[in-house]
């Protein structure tokens, strides 16, 4: 349970630091403060709580804390919806009596399931799982994201290329957004399966070995992964403006399709026609070649 109350203590001190007394509607009473944000008196007011028991919260015992208390704060620390589902999950956490650390199954897609992927021709698509590993590509899929998939791993990861393989950075048109998205989104996972044991493995993996996962991983911010707009350097076509949706798989809960779309009439439109004769032939050619 010590790692859930550090959790809950960070991020709900990280939340109280960014909003400031004007922001919240308070006056800015006392002298200089020594430490930016709203205090804890101040967030205990808003919540319609005694400070004690505000400080007990942030201290990292939420177990006992009712959906009221949990609503309350959320709108005094002006928490997003993805912050919100994220206290929630860390109350829930707190509460676990199994604070075991589980194994999560590897994630797989049934037969059905690739068809779908096969049979979009014209967007590239793939499939993840929680933990940032892709399981599952069409061929333009593969085709977009041809330095993930370049065959130097046995499973490729989103979050490891991002902040592991020098290439990402050139790959990625925005590469701090790309990263910080990124961990926004780990950090959602963790909060939703705080006990997959594989998660848990890949965030010590990249805070060992990345300074910039580390630091943005210090900053708990969290992030839903639905909808946007991605701007690639792909390595044979050049620069790519795709729109992005993220859609559950509901036969298999905890993966995640992605589908990329240009807009009509545009010279990325041009470039993914381009891109799916590429990957046609490339693919075959590895296919066909002796392993």
């Amino acid at each position: 349970m010590n790692a859930n109350r550090s959790e809950v203590r960070e991020f709900l001190s990280s939340r109280r630091a960014r909003i400031t007394p004007e922001q919240a509607g308070l006056p800015a009473f006392g002298t200089k403060r020594r430490v930016p944000g709203l205090r804890r008196e101040e967030v205990a007011l808003l919540a319609g709580v005694s400070v004690d028991y505000y400080t007990r919260l942030e201290r990292g015992e939420l177990s006992s804390a009712s959906d009221e208390v949990l609503d309350a704060l959320a709108r005094a620390l002006q928490l997003d919806e993805a912050e919100r589902a994220h206290l929630y999950d860390l109350a829930r956490a707190a509460g676990s009596r199994d604070p075991r650390r589980r194994r999560t199954a590897p994630g797989r897609v049934s037969p059905s399931v690739q068809r779908v992927l096969d049979a979009m021709t014209a967007a590239p698509a793939w499939i993840r799982n929680g933990r940032a590993d892709v399981v599952a590509a069409n061929q333009l899929g593969r085709a977009l994201y041809w330095p993930l998939f370049d065959g130097s791993v046995k499973r490729p990861n989103t979050a490891r290329f991002t902040f592991l393989d020098p290439r990402a950075r050139e790959f990625y048109g925005d590469w701090d957004r790309t990263a910080s998205d990124m961990v926004a989104v780990l950090r959602a996972e963790a909060g939703r399966n705080p006990f997959d044991r594989g998660l848990t493995d890949l965030v010590g993996e990249l805070s060992t070995r990345s300074e910039d996962f580390r630091t943005r991983w210090a900053a708990h911010d969290v992030l839903f992964h639905r909808t946007g707009r991605k701007r690639l350097h792909h390595p044979v076509v050049g620069n790519l403006d795709l729109t992005y949706e993220a859609l559950d798989v509901t036969s298999a809960p905890g993966l995640t399709m992605l589908v990329y779309t240009a807009e009509p009439d545009t010279p990325t439109k041009d470039s993914l026609a381009l891109l799916a004769s590429w990957g046609a032939t490339t693919l075959a050619e590895e296919l066909s070649s002796p392993s």
